[in-house]
């Protein structure tokens, strides 16, 4: 099965990718090749990664994905990911990489952290 990935800058430099099909080593390319230009092309400093159509993931998938963080937090930015299908999350969890990584359940709950965190910057907690 292919991957399809389509991405949205929301804002200058803040981008959702949404990854559709397989991630895994005939795949993980196109993902790749998507972030690898934000970050260069699109100078991204906050990538959304919805996973809600992702319905298997490899190991290239999830180097993909830390590469993609890596190269984010190398200029302060940030990799969220939401919509984790339940065998994908437990992919994370065996390997422990859920704690280094953000992850929400859904982009309503990301809203609501992100709302929280500008609150708390601007009561200067």
């Amino acid at each position: 099965m292919a991957l399809n990935v389509t991405s949205e800058e929301k804002q200058p430099g803040i981008f959702t990718v949404l990854p559709f099909g397989r991630l895994d080593s005939e795949t993980y390319w196109v993902l790749e090749k998507r972030i690898d230009f934000m970050l260069n092309e699109g100078r991204s400093s906050v990538v959304t990664l919805d996973m809600k159509g992702v319905d298997y993931i490899s190991s290239m998938g999830i180097r993909v994905i830390l590469k993609a963080r890596k190269g984010l937090a190398q200029r302060n930015g940030n990799l969220l990911i939401v919509n984790l299908q339940p065998q994908i999350k437990k992919v994370f969890e065996i390997i422990n990489a859920l704690p280094t990584l953000q992850i929400f359940a859904s982009i309503e709950e990301l809203d609501a952290y992100l709302t929280e965190m500008q609150r708390r910057a601007l009561e200067g907690e």
